[in-house]
């Protein structure tokens, strides 16, 4: 087959575009995102790794939500400048193969839900999804990919669940989906992603294309055959993901680094976007603290209660929750989410020497993005980038196993 040619919706920084590229068996047409700095790393990626050469005119930074603009071009405005629109790349292509994103996943996630005094119902992220499926029904891929959190299956905004929602309006368009959406949950770290991150993946595929009656084994297929033939053997643990990286250690005084103040000794040259936060004498005791009961195998703070009157204790506050994790050497991270741009306390490094928690490449490792994925930007940009990202290296296996599917039918 020739290369098969992607849009990438919602892309982020490029986690899923990432994977797709490494195969070497698709090709980006496109990739819309509204956020100013992961469209600058989306372009820096696409022409320095990829060597798309106009990779400036194919980083669409654009609210989806204004489809018709997005397809037909828009001029001055004051946020996004002016464009073409979507359209005059893709008919340069003959266009588009697959479609590949997530809306992003607030709306959905149980914990948003928790914290939202409304359970998210009023939230204008519940109905991006229509955003992205008017896309699929006026470029009419063969497939596309839809990646989303677990509480997407349970989301009720209004008096219908979001992906009966979901489906009514993909069978409108004369796509298909599996008939049983619990299939669609995937467990990443089975796909050597060192880090406990389940999703939803649906794939929906063209009932024009693919035969009515073919629909459900060709989807059965996808996820019972093809995606967990590249399952791994061994789960990738903390200790394999970044347990290489420079060691860095409490500075005795906080120095200055580019106009910062930083409180660890300086990241190492050869390792890009290897810098600790900066931590208080307070925050460094408490993380000393609490790596090395694990060390050490005392486990007095192995309670959500012990912790939580820990954090008492140390900042004279209460908390219902508890804010302290340490990751764990000899198995996977907890997810990896973008709260990470606002504090690191649920993801403190192992190493009580080191006393921190992590810094963005160990961030990026555990969610699989390679070393050669350089990240720009402010710190909290980039660590809200990162947790937003689908892992690179499943996304890697999912591309494998669309290809699979897309090879066998043609090759009937």
């Amino acid at each position: 087959m020739n290369k098969i040619k992607i849009l990438d919706l919602f892309a982020g920084c490029g986690g899923l575009m990432d994977g797709f590229e490494q195969t070497g068996l698709y090709e980006t047409v496109a990739t819309v995102e509204w956020e100013k700095a992961p469209c600058e790393n989306l372009k820096k990626r696409l022409y320095s790794k990829w060597k798309y050469e106009n990779a400036d005119s194919i980083v669409f930074r654009f609210d989806i939500q204004r489809v018709n603009e997005l397809i037909n071009g828009w001029v001055n405005d004051p946020q996004y400048g002016s464009s073409q629109g979507l359209n005059q790349i893709v008919q340069k292509k003959n266009g588009i193969d697959i479609i590949i994103g997530g809306p992003p996943c607030q709306a959905y996630s149980l914990a948003g839900r928790i914290r939202d005094k409304n359970s998210m119902k009023f939230d204008y992220r519940n109905y991006l999804f229509e955003s992205y499926l008017k896309l699929v029904e006026f470029y009419h891929p063969k497939l596309f990919v839809f990646e989303n959190v677990p509480g997407i299956l349970t989301a009720k905004p209004g008096e219908k669940k979001i992906t009966d929602l979901i489906r009514e309006q993909i069978e409108k368009i004369d796509y298909a989906i599996i008939s049983d959406l619990k299939n669609t949950l995937v467990d990443f770290s089975e796909y050597k992603v060192p880090q406990k991150r389940t999703r939803v993946i649906i794939l929906g595929i063209n009932r024009n294309y693919y035969g009515e009656e073919n629909i459900q084994k060709i989807l059965e297929n996808f996820y019972f055959k093809y995606l967990p033939r590249y399952k791994s053997s061994k789960k990738i643990t903390v200790r394999d993901s970044i347990g290489d990286l420079p060691k860095l250690y409490p500075l005795a005084i906080p120095e200055k680094y580019n106009g910062k103040k930083i409180s660890h000794s300086l990241p190492c040259p050869s390792v890009d976007n290897h810098i600790g936060r900066y931590h208080s004498n307070r925050d460094i005791k408490v993380f000393q603290i609490l790596a090395k009961d694990i060390e050490e195998k005392t486990y007095n703070f192995k309670s959500i209660e012990s912790i939580k009157k820990l954090y008492t204790e140390v900042t004279g506050k209460t908390s219902n929750i508890h804010k302290y994790h340490v990751i764990d050497w000899d198995s996977q991270s907890n997810l990896i989410p973008a709260h990470l741009y606002k504090d690191g306390l649920r993801h403190i490094h192992p190493d009580s020497t080191q006393a921190r928690t992590i810094t963005m490449r160990e961030a990026a490792r555990l969610q699989t993005f390679s070393d050669d994925y350089v990240f720009f930007g402010t710190n909290s940009e980039i660590f809200k980038m990162i947790g937003n990202a689908v892992p690179p290296e499943f996304a890697k296996y999912c591309a494998l196993a669309i290809y699979d599917l897309m090879k066998d039918w043609e090759d009937k």
